[in-house]
């Protein structure tokens, strides 16, 4: 069994540039377990960057300040435990806007982060209620954390502070997502089945429950028009769901084993899924057709076998901002960058007992979490995008699949705008 096609030589894939790790500081024997790193985090402006350490522990550290310490120090940068330990009773508000770096004692293990911002002109869905007890401002930056026992707590990442406890989760919260429109809508995915939506700017109101899930739900994504919503988890369920009515949409078939990871590309158009099938699907979100598959296991295993112990399980999937590249990382100790229009990676880099991976806010930087709690980047695959796809993902941000293919143009054009490579 082999990690590439045929054709392609393992020697001529270009290994990416290390730029910088972060390592969690060392555990007693006795508490290994609880120390894995299930979800790294950037926020949307780029300023922090936000990681779990294991053991309830969640640092953030200024994103810029992060890499000038990697250029003047060396790579390697073991994390300080005794830094600033913040929680609800030290916060301090005078340091409010300037980038500090902080440690979070979240109270129990932590398996999931989003980062949210706020838009003033997005008022909460319940119209009803005139009084809450905070006022979001525009320069407002959060941090949920998904917690074991099932509860989110949110901070403000300025001060530290503890604002809110969502409770009503009764197993592990797995992944959490922010609406990318600055409405501060909060959608939770946990091992209870369920996705819950939270109206932050209600205070943390819990809006709905969206149920169809039959086991655990692994992670969830929101579109980048905050109208669609995808949720993915155990026993090959990949769901969509309008965000406006908070119905199902559809259910996307193709995996043959649990489905661990999404992401929607920038425009909307295309949508990634990660599986231990050895597999990422890209599929068109808009049709339920897969668009491009990216295999991790040659030849590609059978439906039965993919199904199993392959020792290919992928484990995360992250679309690049530039709308051009995927990140995927799979039990084979490897970390693979790949292009939406090539089915085998243009770039690779090893990594053992990798956890999560995400894109950095301008897309030049891949954060890889592990096992151990640590954390390690590379530089990412740069491409100036031609004008042809700058067009393609201005028109794909305004228009779904069944607009586009209405239009009076050619069929190779509408082809390129389709995605059908």
């Amino acid at each position: 069994m082999a990690s590439f096609p045929p054709r392609v030589n393992e020697k001529e894939i270009v290994r990416s540039r290390t730029i910088g790790e972060l390592l969690a500081p060392a555990a007693p024997f006795d508490k290994k377990c609880g120390r894995e790193n299930w979800t790294v985090a950037f926020a949307p402006d780029g300023s922090y960057f936000a990681w779990s350490q294991g053991h309830r522990t969640v640092k953030l550290v200024p994103w810029s300040q992060c890499l000038k310490n990697f250029l003047l120090h060396g790579t390697k940068n073991i994390t300080n435990s005794s830094g600033l330990r913040l929680s609800r009773q030290n916060s301090d508000g005078g340091q409010k806007n300037k980038p500090r770096e902080h440690i979070i004692d979240c109270g129990d293990i932590v398996w999931s982060l989003a980062f949210g911002s706020s838009v003033p002109e997005k008022q909460s869905r319940c119209v009803n209620i005139e009084w809450h007890r905070f006022r979001f401002g525009q320069d407002q930056l959060l941090l949920a954390t998904g917690l074991n026992n099932g509860r989110i707590k949110i901070w403000d990442v300025y001060t530290g502070k503890l604002l809110l406890n969502l409770v009503d989760h009764t197993e592990v919260v797995r992944d959490l997502t922010f609406a990318p429109d600055g409405s501060l809508i909060l959608v939770s995915a946990s091992r209870d089945k369920t996705l819950r939506v939270w109206d932050l700017k209600d205070d943390g109101n819990m809006m709905k429950v969206l149920r169809g899930h039959q086991n655990w739900v692994y992670s969830c994504a929101f579109s980048p028009d905050s109208s669609m919503l995808c949720s993915v988890g155990a026993s090959k369920a990949v769901f969509l769901w309008n965000m406006d009515k908070y119905t199902m949409i559809r259910k996307l078939e193709g995996h043959h084993h649990d489905v661990v990871a999404c992401d929607f590309s920038p425009d909307g158009a295309l949508l990634a899924t990660a599986s231990y099938d050895t597999r990422v699907y890209i599929w068109d979100p808009h049709t339920g057709h897969i668009v491009m598959e990216f295999g991790h296991l040659f030849p590609p295993p059978t439906p039965i076998f993919a199904g199993g112990a392959n020792d290919r399980w992928v484990r995360s999937v992250s679309f690049s901002h530039d709308g051009l590249h995927v990140a995927s990382l799979a039990d084979d100790k490897m970390v693979r960058f790949w292009r939406i229009d090539e089915d085998y990676p243009v770039q690779v880099a090893p990594l053992s007992n990798g956890l999560c991976c995400a894109f950095s806010t301008d897309g030049s930087v891949l954060a890889a979490g592990t096992h151990d709690g640590s954390v390690y980047f590379w530089a990412t695959p740069r491409q100036v995008p031609s004008l042809q796809h700058l067009c393609r993902m201005s028109i794909r941000r305004v228009m779904p699949t069944q607009e586009v293919q209405e239009l009076p143009i050619p069929s190779k054009v509408l082809e390129f705008l389709s995605y059908r490579l």
